[in-house]
């Protein structure tokens, strides 16, 4: 499989083209930089600019997000991670997601198995299981013997109103215990599982995921007006009752390596409609992970495994009167 484009490689913010980093960018002086240091990991080729956020005080804006993700001007990454002092109590951390448009999003599961690892790298804990808070809710993270880490995704949410997806003027038709949706797609109708992970999915089956037009299609289901808080797109072929090749358009991204929360809302889709049996094997471009889901039991959470790893640390100079109104 071969591997997408990022939408994240993009000219850095500032006037033009110039240098992110730099103390001058065009016409524009900066007087104050700070440095940052960073980690940069990966979870199946789903690469993560991370942030201490637990030791030391980070706010970064809209911008400063896309200079870090920008691939030729920045460290480049899908999403910016950062770690926090949870606001709950019952919690060990508090895990935030930003994706490299700077908007910030409810989850990531290839994120969260690199934020257990960072944490323990870093000293931060030295528990094999830790509780984190996310936007909506609370997940756990367990690193495994074999180096790989198991993430409680939490229970899949079918309800349309939940999702959310607009069903206003459509006839959905059942298939299995699932309702599929006919979803406009620039002329053609595609049907598709509405499926929320904390974060909202539409996913369809299709015959061959190289030939398909993901490019094409993903980021027109993506800001679909069906969708109010825009969606991420999965495209997934069915290999065998436990193994399927997927593509995820993710919201605010683009088509990245893998997506955790991507393959859970597929595999949950797909048991739903009679298609798989538990375990699955997930193929991406960037790796394989493993999707477990009882769905015979209410509200059982699906349970992702799957590598995560550090790619290299460093620092970074960012200007911090990088503002939106800078912004190309």
């Amino acid at each position: 499989m071969n591997g997408p484009p990022s939408r994240c490689a993009k000219k850095a913010p500032g006037r033009g083209n110039n240098a992110a980093f730099g103390r001058t960018q065009g016409r524009v002086t900066y007087n104050s930089v700070m440095k940052l240091k960073f980690t940069k990991m990966h979870g199946a080729g789903n690469d993560f600019v991370v942030l201490d956020g637990y030791t030391q005080p980070v706010n970064l804006t809209p911008v400063q997000v896309r200079a870090l993700a920008d691939r030729h001007f920045g460290v480049g990454a899908d999403q910016l991670l950062l770690v926090e002092k949870p606001t709950v109590a019952g919690v060990d951390f508090r895990y935030r997601i930003f994706n490299c448009d700077g908007g910030e999003v409810e989850h990531c599961g290839n994120g969260a198995r690199c934020f257990v690892k960072f944490v323990r790298d870093s000293g931060l804990t030295d528990q094999r299981s830790v509780r984190v808070q996310v936007q909506k809710g609370t997940i756990t993270l367990t690193m495994q013997e074999n180096g790989e880490v198991l993430v409680d995704m939490g229970s899949p949410v079918f309800d349309p109103e939940r999702v959310p997806f607009a069903t206003k003027g459509l006839e959905g038709r059942r298939e299995g215990a699932d309702t599929l949706w006919p979803l406009d797609v620039s002329g053609t109708t595609r049907w598709i599982s509405v499926v929320s992970m904390g974060n909202p999915h539409a996913v369809q089956v299709i015959d061959d995921v190289e030939a398909f037009p993901v490019l094409v299609e993903g980021p027109v289901i993506e800001r679909h007006a069906r969708f109010p808080q825009r969606v991420n797109a999965g495209f997934m072929q069915i290999v065998g009752r436990s193994e399927i090749k997927l593509r995820v358009y993710e919201r605010g991204a683009g088509e990245t390596l893998a997506c955790g929360t991507g393959a859970c809302a597929a595999v949950a889709a797909g048991i739903r409609r009679g298609l798989l049996d538990a375990p699955v094997l997930v193929h991406t471009h960037g790796g394989t992970l493993t999707i477990t889901w009882d769905s015979t039991q209410a509200d059982e959470p699906l349970l992702m495994a799957g590598p995560a790893a550090t790619v290299f640390e460093g620092e970074i100079e960012l200007p911090d009167s990088l503002a939106d109104s800078q912004a190309a």
